[in-house]
């Protein structure tokens, strides 16, 4: 999946969807996605969801007490979204900002945003308050969304410098996710790290085996040379973007958490080598959304 696709959500009108909920996580998210929106000429969509029961007509005391609570919380929801949409004009003056208030199950209305997003965009901490926040849907979206999510985390989520770092499985299932990184590559001049861990495995054994006593060079050679294949044909795609290529006999998370680091952006498949189209994140990826020290990209098989 690159820019060249021509899937809904890469299309040249198509606008960097964030959902909010209020948190600080929220408004790092908003400030990411705005400035994202602005270097590539898109429009910002601010999305917030509140529960329906807001717009209930109230035919009874207790209805008009859940009516007066529900009307408050969605006053600061419109609150919420006013500041967000000063917040994105701030990291991003030129950018055009539209917003959203919605009702209904806030997972299922940013995985149906995200089917028309140029990109799916979300902060990492949960809000605490009445407000339906992303804190409780984060994962679900995440692993259900449609093309790429990114996650906005880390200590430094603006971070400009550094490589894009992609994990790589081996795979085919993880192609998308290679093509993803190398556009975000090219689109932001920057080197591309690939990561290819080959076992799954933190460490000690193998199969019942020590590391120390399997021929651990040939394994290297082999999985060396799968790497290359896999990079082979985007590099052609993308002869501008430098690549780094780093083999690992273990430890994919580790890794690439150690990477997140420097990077400015990890980008990683939505599930493993498996490719079980009813898991709903593969482990790495699962871990790495709550775990690594930049923004993380989960994308999509579609």
């Amino acid at each position: 999946m690159t820019e060249h696709s021509e899937n809904p959500h890469r299309v040249a009108s198509a606008a960097v969807v964030v959902g909010i909920d209020g948190s600080d996580g929220s408004t790092a998210a908003v400030r990411w996605a705005a400035r994202t929106a602005a270097a590539r000429g898109r429009a910002l969509h601010i999305v917030h969801c509140t529960d329906p029961v807001a717009d209930r007509t109230p035919r009874s005391a207790y209805d008009a007490f859940i009516y007066t609570t529900m009307h408050d919380i969605r006053s600061a929801a419109e609150q919420a979204l006013a500041t967000a949409r000063q917040d994105a004009l701030a990291a991003a003056p030129s950018v055009t900002v539209t917003t959203e208030l919605t009702t209904g199950n806030p997972a299922r209305t940013l995985i149906d945003a995200s089917a028309h997003a140029h990109l799916l965009v979300l902060g990492a901490a949960a809000a605490v308050g009445p407000i339906a926040h992303l804190g409780s849907t984060l994962l679900a979206v995440t692993a259900h969304a449609h093309g790429a999510v990114v996650i906005v985390r880390g200590s430094d989520p603006e971070r400009d410098s550094g490589p894009v770092v992609v994990g790589v499985d081996g795979s085919s299932v993880g192609e998308p996710a290679i093509g993803a990184a190398f556009a975000e590559a090219a689109l932001r001049h920057s080197r591309l790290v690939a990561v290819h861990a080959w076992s799954d495995l933190a460490q000690g054994q193998f199969a019942g085996t020590s590391y120390l006593e399997l021929p651990i060079d040939d394994f290297t050679v082999a999985e060396e040379a799968l790497l290359a294949e896999r990079l082979a044909g985007w590099s052609e795609q993308f002869p501008e973007v430098d690549v780094r290529r780093e083999v690992e006999v273990f430890g994919p998370r580790e890794n690439l958490a150690r990477w997140s680091r420097t990077a400015q952006l990890l980008v990683v498949g939505s599930r493993g080598r498996g490719g079980f189209r009813g898991l709903l994140l593969g482990s790495t990826s699962h871990w790495l959304v709550q775990h690594a020290d930049c923004p993380v990209m989960v994308v999509h098989h579609d």
